[in-house]
């Protein structure tokens, strides 16, 4: 019998490039900047004028992602989701091609119960999947599975699709 297939991002659903940007900004430019300061925006709309090219400059750094700190309970979630459905891993990671191998690594420390074949890094999510998790919703252009929309800061006033805001929730719905 063949399982369901779940595709899953990265960025903001299983790591936190978000909390390394306030951290970033905090330790270099001695700015704070908060969650709730990021209510239905993107990162770079908290930024002055004059640091808006350092934003590019940092995640496209070597390293800018071999840190992040992982979302509360993906790990455990997506263990338990691998035992029920083929999980794949898929990151819109060409944008940023230093990312790739820090990605990788990343994966294998914190996810290294999902085989390398189940990782696809690429340009657009073009992959064929029952189920998506993303925080992006120009992931779900052409995409006809059920779409999952993980919360985070610049997607909370999209109401048109099935939202979760924590893993759990994930695992309530799919577990």
């Amino acid at each position: 019998m063949n399982k369901q297939r779940i595709a899953i991002d990265m960025d903001e659903v299983l790591a936190d490039p978000i909390g390394k940007f306030i951290d970033i900004y905090q330790r270099e430019h001695g700015y704070t900047y908060t969650l709730d300061q990021m209510h239905g925006k993107e990162f770079r709309d908290l930024l002055p004028e004059e640091l808006q090219p350092t934003l590019r400059e940092y995640i496209n750094r070597k390293g800018f992602f071999r840190d992040l700190e992982l979302i509360p309970d993906s790990r455990e979630v997506v263990e338990q989701l691998c035992q029920k459905y083929d999980v794949f891993i898929v990151s819109a990671a060409m944008e940023f091609p230093n990312s790739l191998e820090d990605k990788l690594h990343w994966l294998g420390d914190h996810f290294p119960f999902i085989p390398w074949t189940n990782i696809i890094f690429c340009g657009y999510k073009i992959v064929k999947a029952d189920i998506m998790i993303d925080d992006r919703i120009r992931n779900f252009s052409g995409f006809d599975g059920r779409k999952l929309l993980f919360t985070s800061p610049h997607n909370i006033a999209i109401t048109e699709y099935e939202r979760v805001n924590t893993w759990d929730e994930v695992a309530v719905l799919l577990l």
